[in-house]
């Protein structure tokens, strides 16, 4: 699914909608966000020396795995509810396009758990387990 697919779903927009396009294939969400050089959360991080913060890789992860989420059309917001065991391997800079692999390990009602990885060129860039809960819209 494309930004448009992907608006209909998740209730972000730009400029924090992280992600361009996912695809879920064998229940696993498969993201993917091309750094194009003039984001906001670049400018500062750093002069001369561009790449993207953690916590937006976290945030791209995130917001990937929420697609795995099955709703039957209704609309949700996910709430971030936890970040384990998250460990940042190489770098995303300017013109990579960073892959991102989320599959669900649990779920106990609202609250959703998934493994996450990021890939740069198949190079692990971060990898961390996940947690949300899914607040439906009334």
């Amino acid at each position: 699914m494309k930004k448009d697919e992907i608006k209909s779903i998740l209730p972000h927009r730009e400029p924090m909608l992280l992600v361009d396009e996912v695809e879920i294939v064998d229940d696993v969400a498969i993201g993917r966000y091309t750094v194009r050089g003039d984001e906001f959360f670049l400018q500062g991080h750093f002069p001369g020396n561009p790449v993207v913060p953690g916590v937006i890789l976290c945030e791209m992860m995130a917001q990937a795995s929420c697609l795995l989420v099955q709703t039957d059309g209704e609309r949700f917001t996910p709430y971030f509810t936890g970040l384990n065991n998250v460990k940042f391997k190489g770098k995303v800079t300017p013109g990579d396009t960073i892959t991102f692999k989320g599959q669900k390990t649990a779920q106990k009602g609202p609250f959703y758990f998934v493994k996450s990885s990021g890939y740069v060129n198949d190079k692990l860039c971060v990898t961390g387990d996940l947690s949300f809960a899914v607040v439906r819209e009334e």
